[in-house]
């Protein structure tokens, strides 16, 4: 089944205006999350829309550009890491997601959430596990949650150029790691997490 007959599905019993929800950056050890909603129209299509971890970041980019172009509506909600570390990052997701259709309140009719649905929203929703691999309006949204968040960690790397975010992105690569027990941990990482924990504990210990 492609992507697209997937909402079709729910377009066909009523349904015609349907939020994709995902997010970016549940993962990564510095950032924040970022949670996005999208509506499309029932005729939009995009060539080699899929799931944003799929796509080349070139094509990345240009679907960005498209998806931003044609959606009838986009919710984007940042979560910072400081909100990740109070309440923890399934929370955090939650709260983005909620966030991220509130702010397309009244542009549709269903969400379709990338994994389970989202507590305490009153809007219809179905939780779709894998959801960005099998509805076109999830993937949708995974690609703007992705780009949007590549994008903040390029800027953060500015600010703090010796961990590399501008490569990894805050994920757990083997780069990051040895940056983070070099220098400690910055500003933006998330303390919650164990391997900043870690990090954090070896490099008070030097001092």
């Amino acid at each position: 089944m492609s992507l697209y007959s997937f909402d079709e599905r729910y377009r066909k019993n009523g349904i015609t205006a349907i939020a994709g929800v995902d997010e970016a950056g549940r993962g990564p050890w510095a950032g924040p999350v970022v949670a996005v909603a999208v509506v499309l129209a029932a005729d939009t299509r995009f060539d080699g829309l899929k799931d944003s971890k799929k796509v080349a970041q070139r094509r990345r980019e240009t679907l960005f550009v498209e998806i931003t172009a044609k959606a009838i509506a986009i919710g984007v909600s940042v979560i910072t890491h400081e909100v990740v570390d109070r309440i923890n990052i399934l929370r955090a997701s939650y709260a983005g997601m909620s966030d991220a259709l509130a702010q397309i309140s009244g542009s549709y009719q269903l969400a379709l959430v990338d994994g389970w649905a989202i507590p305490g929203i009153l809007t219809a929703q179905h939780g779709v596990v894998g959801g960005d691999g099998k509805s076109a309006s999830i993937a949708a949204a995974s690609i703007i949650a992705k780009v949007t968040r590549d994008r903040l960690m390029k800027e953060f790397s500015v600010q703090y150029p010796a961990y590399g975010f501008e490569k990894h992105k805050g994920y757990g690569t083997s780069q990051h790691r040895r940056a983070l027990l070099e220098h400690g941990p910055c500003l933006i990482h998330r303390k919650s997490y164990a391997p900043v924990k870690e990090a954090l504990a070896l490099w008070q210990a030097k001092k």
